[in-house]
């Protein structure tokens, strides 16, 4: 499990690591209070490192500084953006742009398009690939679910089961399969594996034997995504996202590199909510009954279906919950990409603006008990219209988050029906502070006949 942890950890910094490396940016000072550089080169690298993550860095610069900060990555300004207030000043000028896809495409060294208008139609088509490929796929999913839990069923009671493991399995199958580029689970991992250790020490870009390791892993994914997306053009077929890809006008390389988009980001967003809504629910008889009945009132004795999923109200509550508490995505960023302002702080363009969401999650004026699973906070439409704001639900959720959702959906659904979830004694449950949370190492869980 430790590819898995790597994996899973390093997966946001990498992300913004790529954009602060690849993309161009002012050398201006934004005006906006913050660190001055520890390091002529490094910038406030360092600081970041001896704070354990990104997360905590930023905890204590907005505790200092306020809810709009700054620090410098290297010889580049970076504006942190801590509480509600300013995140919509900034997000509702900046909505037509996608931090995630920008991010995860500027790493691998992909385009989105060569102009505004070809960058929005792709995404366009992306997104309606994911919606559709679950539409056309639904059954597949129930089928890959269902097995995992059936599995489980036969547990004895004495014996425990290997949360991240099992639910990792689910991701990587659910998405490969959906995709239909069968790609060898490792394969993904060790590339990510690969990134994530180089740029925790640095050995990726001083190290040429590690960059050779990186860059032979990403070509072998990216030939057997190729080979696919070849001979699935001549197959003419069109339940597969990457059939759906190639019924546009996106060329053979561009479908090649939204595959791997989807299928690197789909596997860790996927694998993360299903882990940590599992293991939420585990802690909590009452929360397990509570979603129990409302999965009989709306489903009764039938199988879930894809429109049924938006009823589950309180599940959907469990699950923003858990992107909540969890902090699964306590970093986004965005390029300013023109000149703008936040309170009286003029941000210069091309600055990188970070959107400290671990630090909003955790803020006691926002939500009461910050550090508390409770689900029931979501009841509140202003909790709903705040998960929606920041892109966590409604129409601007990132498409890999809507799919990881669905799969949840389905997973706990089919859990809960059959069983009951329970802790290890002694194994505390730990919500740590890196960019991407994640049970150490392995969790493990008990499972029982809920009849």
């Amino acid at each position: 499990m430790l590819d898995f942890a790597i994996f899973a950890v390093t997966f946001v910094i990498i992300l913004v690591g790529a954009v602060l490396y690849l993309y161009p940016s002012s050398r201006r000072a934004s005006g906006v209070p913050g660190l001055n550089p520890t390091d002529e080169k490094d910038g406030n690298l360092q600081d970041i490192v001896n704070r354990g993550s990104l997360h905590e860095f930023l905890l204590g610069l907005h505790e200092e500084y306020g809810a709009v900060a700054s620090f410098w990555f290297g010889r580049r300004p970076v504006v942190s953006l801590g509480s509600l207030q300013q995140l919509r000043q900034h997000i509702n000028p900046n909505h037509s742009t996608d931090s995630f896809e920008t991010m995860l495409k500027s790493l691998l060294g992909y385009r989105s398009g060569t102009g505004a208008t070809e960058s929005v139609m792709r995404k366009k088509v992306y997104e309606n690939a994911i919606d559709n490929t679950l539409k056309h796929n639904f059954p597949l999913v129930l089928k890959l679910v269902d097995e995992l839990v059936s599995k489980w069923s036969c547990v004895p009671a004495e014996q425990h089961t290997p949360l991240c493991a099992h639910l990792l399995g689910l991701a990587l199958k659910t998405v490969t399969e959906t995709t239909d580029a069968f790609i060898i689970e490792h394969k993904q991992i060790h590339i990510w594996s690969e990134i994530g250790k180089g740029y925790l020490d640095g050995s990726l870009e001083k190290s040429s034997s590690r960059k050779v390791q990186y860059e032979k892993a990403l070509s072998e994914m990216e030939g057997l995504l190729t080979s696919v997306v070849t001979e699935r053009r001549a197959q003419r077929r069109h339940t597969a996202f990457v059939d759906i890809l190639l019924q546009s006008n996106m060329t053979e390389p561009q479908v090649m590199e939204d595959c791997m988009v989807f299928t690197l980001a789909g596997c860790v967003i996927t694998a993360n909510l299903c882990i940590w809504a599992l293991r939420f629910l585990s802690a909590s008889e009452e929360v397990q009954d509570k979603l129990y009945q409302e999965i009989q009132e709306v489903l009764g004795s039938e199988p879930i279906t894809l429109e049924k999923v938006p009823q589950l109200r309180y599940c959907q509550q469990v699950l923003h919950e858990t992107v909540r508490t969890a902090m699964l995505t306590p970093v986004a960023a965005r390029l300013q990409e023109v000149e703008g302002k936040v309170d009286q702080h003029v941000i210069p363009k091309e600055t990188l603006v970070i959107y400290a969401l671990g630090v909003f999650m955790q803020d006691p004026d926002t939500w009461s008990s910050p550090y508390r699973f409770n689900p029931d906070r979501f009841e509140e439409e202003s909790a709903r219209k705040t998960f929606s704001l920041l892109g966590f639900s409604g129409s601007r959720t990132c498409p890999e988050l809507r799919f990881a959702y669905t799969i949840a959906s389905v997973l706990l659904c089919s859990v809960i029906r059959r069983l009951r979830l329970g802790t290890i004694e002694g194994q505390a449950m730990e919500v740590r502070s890196e960019l991407v949370s994640t049970p150490k190492d392995e969790t493990w869980l008990t499972v029982s006949s809920r009849k």
